[in-house]
């Protein structure tokens, strides 16, 4: 259907003074020892093992005051220690820093990952294939603990649904809007994840659907009165995604909001799962769309799914536009609570 949601445009190796030690390579220490503790002052050449943050870590060339985890000289060995676990003291990730495999960081809602590969600094909760949840010290490695919904109820939800719209995309891409499905009584919350996630299916056919079925519409999605046109291309900015984002200005908006550059790229919201679904909770955090109010506030103030409703999609479905097409998304709203065991409240319909 060919919808054109109205939103706000968002936007070396030098001299060394002083008396420095220098570390010798030594043997790796077994998993349950640590090395000696790594020291900034300290110089360390190629082979040399320390200890930092629960981890042994080498040296791959001569280094000082390259914390082990942020810098690509060091490459780690696992964990070491005895039991009891290790605390979080990892630093944090800086955005287009070169990791190395094995380093874990902090990432910026408070958990940590490891790098299953090297990176330039990608996203943790974005690509997920080079980063991986970290357990440090037995807490919870999910990256939204908490969330309302368990993956067992929302494989119930989602039969059918494509594995492209996985489970760990979606508790990833969370971390975007901590607020989303968290504020509230438990109640609240509940309806808020029912509310999304019924509007998604509706929009995705049952999470079956990653791009917009009707090719035709394509090329109209290319707003040439923006300032920065349509780099991707007349027919790039289809709707993709658990709300079908569409239009080069949306794609911009979000890609500014989520640190994305989606309007050169809008690709990634179909080859990328958690990209996916930033997408979708952004929308459903930030904007109104043809409503008055984002979907997120009209479920955690009690205006009912209904409002949800007018946020997407408006007149189109809205206000006799389209009965059938409402009762849809009131039907797997409805379905949802039941799930989840909670009412699904009032002014269900717009």
């Amino acid at each position: 259907m060919l919808r054109k949601r109205i939103l706000a445009p968002l936007m070396a190796l030098g001299l060394l003074t002083g008396a420095a030690s220098v570390a010798l390579p030594m043997a790796s220490a077994s998993a349950a020892e640590c090395a000696t503790a790594w020291n900034s002052a300290t110089a360390y050449t190629g082979g040399a093992v320390v200890s930092h943050s629960g981890q042994n870590w080498t040296a791959r060339w001569w280094t000082q005051n390259e914390t082990p985890g942020t810098a690509a000289v060091w490459t780690s060995q696992g964990s070491c220690g005895s039991g009891g676990g290790t605390p979080c003291t990892y630093p944090n990730w800086v955005a287009g820093q070169w990791y190395t495999a094995g380093s874990i960081v902090r990432y910026t809602d408070g958990n940590h990952y490891r790098a299953e590969h090297d990176n330039p600094g990608y996203d943790p909760t974005i690509s997920t294939w080079y980063w991986e949840p970290y357990d440090c010290g037995g807490g919870n490695p999910n990256p939204n603990p908490g969330f309302v919904v368990s993956e067992s109820v929302f494989n119930q939800m989602f039969p059918s649904r494509n594995s492209f719209y996985s489970y760990s995309g979606l508790t990833s891409a969370m971390s975007a809007y901590p607020a989303f499905a968290k504020t509230g009584s438990d109640t609240i919350r509940k309806q808020e994840a029912a509310a999304f996630l019924a509007n998604v299916n509706h929009e995705t056919g049952g999470l079956v659907h990653i791009v917009e079925q009707n090719t035709a519409n394509y090329p109209h999605y290319c707003d040439r009165t923006q300032p920065y046109g349509c780099p991707a291309g007349q027919a790039a900015y289809y709707g993709r995604g658990p709300i079908q984002l569409s239009w080069n200005f949306n794609y911009k908006a979000a890609g500014d909001a989520l640190g994305l550059n989606l309007l050169q790229d809008p690709w990634r919201v179909e080859r990328e799962s958690a990209v996916a679904w930033k997408t979708a909770i952004w929308y459903w955090m930030t904007q109104n769309g043809p409503g008055t109010m984002t979907p997120h506030s009209a479920m955690v103030n009690s205006r009912g799914f209904g409002e949800t409703i007018r946020s997407i999609n408006g007149a189109l479905e809205c206000n006799g536009g389209n009965p059938a097409q409402v009762q849809s998304r009131v039907n797997a709203y409805q379905r949802f609570t039941g799930l989840l065991g909670v009412t699904p409240g009032g002014n269900l319909s717009c």
